[in-house]
């Protein structure tokens, strides 16, 4: 860590959970212009500095703190602890109830123990016997940390909008990006949006005293807003064309894609379609404002008065469009490499033969056809395993590379098939590399 002045009561030292996320990234923005020193700590530290390279960042994995002994050494020389971590669905790398439950249970003694002030970012709705295990958990970590101690503040913010986006504000963008038609599932669920800047306001007051201790409320606006105004709202901001053709998806037809969307969550897919996010959606994103202006804050922003706040860019519409093509660039990845494969083993001979014709051996053209045929099914294996689906994409590229450099030297007057085969590698390289750009989340 970095060596920094010593703490006044104006200057302290903040340890912020899931800092490089929407909420977190924020927060930490906001401390860090207060002139507090921050300190993150996430999975993936080099994320972490990749996107705020100018504060200190601690790799831990929330799974692996479920004991309060565990948090003890990241509370040395810290005042302040920001819990903005958070995951929407169980998966492979996310369980619900050891990191919004159990973890910050631990967290919360932890903390009681030093002596640590403790800033708890939950959800609105969240309650301990709430319809969805997310909501669920979340209540009973707002639990934890009331009983805990009396040195804590709980906000539950809404629909959190920002600059950029992640989980749910992604699925609204996507859906204003559609062109032609208004896809839209629930039309009138119910949601009231909270700005992040609003929410890093109010972590900053209550660092600064200015908000009570033990105080537990939902930042949201005053104003509630059905999907189809808000997805109306993020179009207009965003600058697209408003459709004059509202597309209704049916409700049995939406729990299958949610469906589906859950299964790909298996393989490391954190899709904004998955049944807990349209669950959440279907039962409103609401919750009694507070009044902020107790505290000598102003009130939350509404939702036109904070699109207003951050006029939309070029590359806004440009990111909503990629989160619109990107299933189907990965799709369409999968589908090549694993047809490419597949076809080599079923028409061995026939691959072969090409090779033979040049004067190679039958059994080094057999073994050199079986042998790319697998590494083509292993590629769109990789592809669909979202933890590899990154280097799977350099793999595509560099194989592709190889193959138009063999066949250039071994078979050359495929070049001149009237079936393209060769000049049809050539868009694949083009499609894995807007992949790989597309598969950046932060």
């Amino acid at each position: 860590m970095n060596a920094s002045k010593p703490n006044t009561p104006l200057e302290l030292t903040v340890l912020i959970i899931g800092a490089y996320g929407l909420i977190g990234c924020g927060v930490a923005q906001r401390l860090e212009h207060d002139g507090h020193r921050i300190i993150g700590l996430g999975r993936d530290s080099d994320t972490g500095k990749r996107v705020i390279p100018t504060i200190d960042w601690l790799p831990a994995d929330l799974r692996s703190l479920t004991k309060a002994s565990a948090w003890q050494p990241f509370l040395e020389g810290i005042n302040a602890v920001v819990n903005c971590s958070g995951a929407l669905q169980d998966g492979p790398e996310d369980d619900l109830e050891v990191v919004h439950h159990h973890a910050v249970a631990a967290l919360a003694e932890a903390c009681a123990t030093s002596q640590v002030k403790l800033v708890q970012i939950s959800a609105v709705g969240a309650s301990e016997d709430a319809a969805t295990p997310f909501l669920a958990s979340k209540g009973r970590g707002d639990a934890a940390v009331q009983r805990a101690g009396k040195d804590h503040h709980i906000f539950r913010p809404g629909l959190v909008l920002a600059r950029h986006s992640y989980g749910g504000t992604t699925m609204l963008r996507m859906l204003a990006a559609f062109p032609l038609v208004q896809p839209l599932a629930v039309p009138d669920a119910k949601i009231q949006t909270v700005a992040l800047d609003d929410v890093a306001k109010a972590v900053s007051a209550a660092l600064a005293g200015d908000i009570p201790n033990g105080f537990v409320g939902d930042l949201v606006e005053t104003e509630t807003h059905s999907l189809r105004n808000v997805v109306a709202s993020i179009r207009a901001w965003m600058g697209f064309a408003q459709t004059k053709h509202e597309f209704l998806i049916p409700s049995l037809f939406t729990i299958s894609v949610s469906k589906i969307a859950d299964g790909l969550g298996r393989l490391g897919w954190r899709s904004p379609l998955r049944s807990t996010a349209i669950k959440v959606l279907d039962d409103g994103v609401t919750g009694v404002p507070t009044d902020l202006s107790r505290f000598g804050l102003s009130p939350v922003r509404s939702l036109s008065q904070t699109l207003a706040s951050m006029p939309a860019r070029a590359e806004d519409r440009l990111f909503a469009r990629m989160a619109l093509l990107t299933p189907i660039i990965i799709a369409t990845l999968i589908c090549f490499w694993f047809l490419s494969g597949v076809i080599g083993l079923l028409r061995i001979g026939e691959a072969a033969l090409v090779l033979e014709n040049v004067g190679w051996t039958h059994a080094l053209a057999v073994t050199s056809v079986l042998f790319w045929s697998i590494v083509d099914l292993a590629i769109a294996a990789a592809f669909a395993y979202r933890p590899y689906a990154k280097k799977a994409c350099w793999c595509a590229v560099g194989v592709s590379l190889f193959y138009l450099g063999a066949s250039t030297v071994f078979v050359p007057h495929l070049w001149l098939d009237p079936l393209g085969p060769m000049i049809k590698v050539l868009p694949s390289i083009a499609l894995a590399l807007v992949a790989r750009i597309a598969l950046e989340t932060r």
